[in-house]
């Protein structure tokens, strides 16, 4: 049935969505924190002291916030006007560079030594580890003898639970001289900030360049920099967003190369962390918007899956069993908190912890993407890019692109094995529903209610991470 209403009638139906939507997502926050606090006050089995986020109440400002704030405001008031003028190779450099500054300030929020360089330090971290991969290869040989506990010399928290490949980037920093948490940090901050260049390419190439600037202040100025600052997550969502990047040109540019590239890169990934492996549903999304030029090329696929073989290769032929290690993480998981924890109230407080981390803007922008599917069902989403698509087909490509990261993280959510700490954890999912704020319209209000909440988090609760 066709729509008869006028287009200020649809702009306001649009907007009081957007209102339901952000007031829902309040309501989960507010919910998820007061039944949280019950639970943990009278049973304590959450194991966070503010839930849903695993942090502590501790108000206070530290040498990073007159950058945070100066950056915020600078983002709000010149971001869109920049990320419409600026050349594509202008953007992507402003975006690292933006997102850099913001990550770096909220970091320094907690000072040097208690928001940097301590970080990756602690006991349950991978930096604890680095003094028992003397032999590497030994090492990964005997990686799965250590992740149970009650097995002899037990690895940290982290460094079990991930397969070796993320403990193995801090060794290989310490054998070139670049040691201790400081460094970690560094590399942590520098390489994580990538991640929102990446998403960005992958917008330009698949949905065309004005989603992709509308998205860019968005990306820059995620509440999810308060986590990307000095956690190994921020390297993890990185590495898995250019394995998207480079699948998106591939199947756009019908290079080999990128394709094999971006197998190479979701290699890495999966042996960074044995939940990232849901990126293939991202990946898939790209495949399917560029199926057209997949069709030209099957080599491409081929290309992808050699790639991917890779790093998987490399691991085996070091005796390190990837099946065996992530079973074992399991029984690790459950002799610990995992086992503990209710899965009745994560499995919807992890929703709560994904809308402070992309903030209030992304629900509503969310909203939109569905409703940008919906209407174009018949788009022609696999019309090569780039190019200038459609209006229509162009955000019916990047609203199938976001909800299929919703799917990975729903599906993530629902498999039990990440109840809390999703703050972190879902950092790689979390940039990947970001650009859905390219559909929202008042960017800069929406801009300043993302700044507001990353700025709160950060000075009235000290994040573990």
């Amino acid at each position: 049935m066709r729509d008869r209403r006028g287009p200020r009638d649809r702009r306001d139906s649009r907007d009081r969505r957007d209102l339901y939507a952000v007031v829902a997502a309040v309501l989960l926050v507010l919910t998820a924190v007061v039944v949280g606090r019950r639970i943990q006050g009278s049973r304590h089995t959450l194991f966070v002291h503010w839930p849903p986020l695993h942090a502590d109440w501790d108000p206070h400002l530290g040498p990073g916030t007159p950058a945070a704030v100066l950056v915020a405001a600078g983002v709000v008031a010149y971001g869109p006007g920049l990320a419409a003028r600026l050349r594509p190779g202008a953007l992507l450099a402003a975006a690292w560079v933006a997102a850099m500054a913001w990550i770096w300030s909220l970091a320094l929020v907690d000072g040097w030594q208690r928001g940097v360089a301590g970080r990756l330090t602690t006991r349950t971290e991978y930096l604890r580890a680095v003094g028992r991969f003397d032999d590497i290869p030994a090492a990964l040989r005997d990686f799965t003898h250590h992740i149970v506990w009650g097995t002899p010399d037990p690895w940290p928290t982290h460094v079990a639970g991930h397969p070796p490949a993320a403990t193995l980037t801090f060794v290989l920093l310490d054998r070139i001289g670049l040691r201790g948490g400081g460094w970690a940090a560094v590399w942590c901050v520098t390489v994580g900030a990538t991640a929102c260049v990446a998403v960005l390419v992958a917008v330009r190439t698949l949905a065309g360049d004005a989603p992709a600037r509308r998205a860019a202040p968005f990306l820059v100025l995620a509440p999810a920099a308060v986590w990307l600052g000095v956690s190994a997550d921020a390297y993890f969502a990185a590495v898995a967003c250019w394995a998207v990047a480079l699948l998106a040109l591939a199947v756009t540019g019908r290079s080999v190369w990128w394709a094999a590239g971006s197998g190479l890169l979701f290699g890495l990934t999966c042996y960074l962390s044995y939940g990232l492996t849901l990126f293939a549903v991202i990946l898939a999304a790209v495949l399917f918007l560029g199926r057209h030029r997949v069709r030209e090329r099957p080599l491409l696929l081929g290309a992808v899956l050699a790639g991917a073989a890779v790093v998987p290769a490399a691991f085996s032929a070091a005796g390190f069993d990837w099946w065996e290690a992530y079973h074992l993480l399991i029984t690790r998981y459950y002799q610990g908190a995992g086992g503990t924890r209710p899965y009745g109230y994560w499995v919807w407080a992890n929703l709560a912890c994904t809308v402070v981390i992309t903030g209030l803007a992304t629900p509503a922008g969310l909203g939109r993407a569905g409703g940008a599917l919906a209407r174009e069902r018949r788009a022609p989403l696999d019309r090569p890019a780039p190019g200038a698509p459609p209006v229509a087909a162009a955000e019916a490509r990047l609203a199938l692109l976001v909800l299929a990261a919703l799917l990975a993280l729903l599906v993530a959510d629902l498999s039990g094995m990440s109840k809390a700490e999703t703050e972190r954890i879902w950092l790689p999912f979390a940039m990947w529903l970001l650009p859905a704020c390219a559909f929202l319209t008042r960017p800069r209000v929406w801009l300043a209610a993302q700044a507001v909440l990353a700025l709160l988090v950060n000075h009235l609760l000290l994040t573990t991470w």
